[in-house]
């Protein structure tokens, strides 16, 4: 009896050895394969935009004006770089993204804009700290590298608000559009094309809210 439970322990025991075995070996598989996995992951390239600089802005008002961020669909409030293949047709360029949400970006590139305009001292953000005199409001209509039967082009399109802070009242409004055609669709070419459009929006921006404070 004691030399057949002595042969059952043995054997229950060299089975449960070989399931730890296999079950090991299953986890160093997996871990491996996530591994390659990983190493197999490309990050897209990115790119930023930038602020238009090296033009004046006019206004002789001591007026202080703060600006809120775009404000955009869903489609746009992303970090993917928007295409129009055709109308009514959405997609995103699969080899390049923004550098943070367009929204945001291009917030910081509005700010920079009138700074460089010789604003420094008259423009700031939400949360600053400061008393304004005029709330500056934007919506990004279109931001997207439009195909066309004459080839890509970049549109942008910004509609503006200047609000009274006091009074709550809409000063003034405008659509700002800009079309810049693109050397390809591929990334570097669609992105250089898409900054150049936004900087010829955001100068026309800037010159127009600034005659107005």
């Amino acid at each position: 009896m004691s030399d057949r439970f002595a042969l059952r322990t043995e054997l229950l025991v060299r089975s449960v050895s070989a399931l730890a075995r296999g079950v090991a070996g299953a986890v160093l598989l997996l871990a491996a394969a996530l591994s390659l996995a990983g190493c197999g992951s490309t990050p897209l390239p990115t790119y930023n935009l930038s602020a238009p600089s090296g033009f004046t802005a006019g206004g002789s008002g001591n007026g202080q004006l703060v600006v809120v961020a775009p404000t955009a669909l869903a489609v746009l409030n992303t970090d993917k770089i928007m295409v129009e293949p055709g109308a009514g047709q959405v997609a995103y360029l699969a080899d390049a993204q923004w550098s943070d949400n367009l929204p945001a970006l291009l917030h910081a590139r509005t700010i920079q804009a009138f700074e460089n305009a010789s604003k420094l001292r008259r423009v700031a953000r939400p949360g600053d700290g400061v008393n304004a005199d005029y709330t500056l409001v934007t919506d990004i209509r279109t931001f997207a590298l439009r195909i066309t039967d004459q080839g890509p082009v970049a549109v942008v399109e910004v509609s503006a608000k200047l609000i009274g802070t006091q009074s709550g009242r809409i000063l003034a409004a405008q659509v700002f559009r800009a079309a810049v055609p693109a050397a390809s669709s591929a990334g570097a070419n669609a992105t250089a094309a898409l900054d150049q459009a936004q900087e010829q929006v955001l100068v026309q921006m800037v010159r127009w809210a600034s005659a107005k404070f």
